[in-house]
């Protein structure tokens, strides 16, 4: 899907400059959500039957990053909204008529965690909560989020559910994101009041877990037999290795003329050349080690081969460490980029700003993935939270 990235490219100019209009109004601006949609970089993971692309998550996966390269913002809802079309196509057939059936170019906001109650009624659920961090939720018609399933009286049951609603059936709280860094993003709370959910826009959040989804719809296509601990995480990921690509991009163009207050040129001091050349080798290391095992996963899912466990929790443990990796290296090159770089004008401080939210996301969390990873290396079988989004 080459020709997607061509797309993002030839807006490449307006995406960066509405970078910073879009911090200002906290949400992407109409001019870059319109610039996605037109790209089709939602559509990569979509079901071709619904005017999707079923790309390989490589071509997503780089693609995203390309698209954070130019504002982290931008390839952030583009990694997260670009998701959610391969988890709405494990859903009932109804579910995704409705949807897709209009408009094939709809949007869906998130997050998956369960932060209300879905109580069980006559031909479905009674839906009350509210929930954080839900990306491009401003440019969006439908959201797919998470629910406990509750009593009659609420309270939680154990179950949880992921369920899509319309925009009719859920409030946005405008002045829920005010944050230092993926302003842009609009990452903005959702309330839910005793919104009517029926059965086929639900699903049994463990179907989607353990990577049954595409059993559940009775697909074939190896892009939905592809785990979720992996895909989910992968356009996060991917967004924020962008981000610090599009870090070192800036630091490289402001330096090449740059003369340092020694007098020195900084193509003459060994020491920042030393420094360049580490940051961008840790960056492309990142890079590499999060597509490789995108590769590896593809190569035997469509041999129909199961990915393991420890495979699974391996590639966890590649994509976060990629994750830190990358901002570290970043964060190597912004202290030598001298005072000029935080200026609020500059863009290199806004990928600062954003890859280090980017890094507070759960999915880049190490403790429990490492723990697992280690663990499940020693012969150990990790249990409970320990194999959660693994």
């Amino acid at each position: 899907m080459g020709q997607v990235l061509d797309r993002i490219m030839q807006h490449a100019d307006e995406i960066r400059a509405d970078a910073a209009e879009g911090e200002t109004l906290m949400r992407l601006t109409d001019a870059s959500a319109k610039s996605l949609r037109d790209s089709g970089v939602i559509r990569m993971l979509q079901p071709k039957e619904y005017g999707g692309f079923e790309s390989h998550p490589r071509e997503f996966a780089e693609t995203v990053m390309a698209t954070a390269a130019l504002d982290g913002a931008t390839g952030w809802v583009a990694g997260i909204v670009g998701v959610h079309p391969w988890a709405l196509a494990a859903f009932d057939d109804k579910a995704q008529n409705e949807i897709w059936g209009a408009d094939n170019d709809m949007w869906m906001a998130s997050p998956y965690a369960p932060m209300g109650v879905a109580v069980p009624t006559d031909g479905g659920y009674v839906l009350n909560g509210r929930w954080s961090f839900s990306s491009g939720t401003d440019h969006c018609g439908w959201v797919m989020i998470g629910a406990a399933v509750g009593d009659k009286d609420g309270n939680r049951t154990g179950q949880i559910l992921h369920v899509v609603l319309p925009r009719s059936d859920y409030e946005i709280d405008a002045d829920s994101w005010n944050v230092v860094g993926l302003r842009g993003t609009g990452s903005k709370d959702l309330i839910v009041k005793d919104a009517f959910i029926p059965t086929y826009r639900t699903i049994d959040a463990e179907i989607v877990l353990s990577g049954q989804g595409w059993k559940h719809a009775g697909r074939d296509e190896t892009l939905y037999k592809f785990p979720f601990s992996y895909i989910f995480p992968l356009g996060i990921t991917s967004a924020l290795i962008g981000m610090t690509e599009g870090a070192l991009a800036c630091y490289v163009a402001a330096q090449k003329e740059r003369v340092q207050v020694s007098g020195i040129p900084i193509k003459e001091d060994p020491y920042v050349l030393f420094a360049i050349s580490e940051a961008a080798a840790e960056i492309s290391a990142s890079r590499v080690s999060l597509l490789e095992m995108v590769d590896r996963f593809w190569d035997k899912t469509e041999k129909g081969v199961e990915i393991s466990f420890a495979e699974r929790a391996e590639g966890r443990r590649t994509q976060v460490s990629a994750a830190w990796r990358a901002t570290r290296a970043m964060d190597e090159i912004f202290a030598r980029a001298g005072g000029a770089a935080a200026h609020l004008n500059t863009p290199m401080q806004r990928f600062w700003r954003d890859a280090h939210v980017g890094l507070t996301h759960a999915i880049h969390v190490p403790g429990l993935i490492y723990h697992s990873a280690a663990l499940t290396q020693l012969g150990g079988d990790p249990q409970g939270a320990y194999r959660a989004m693994i």
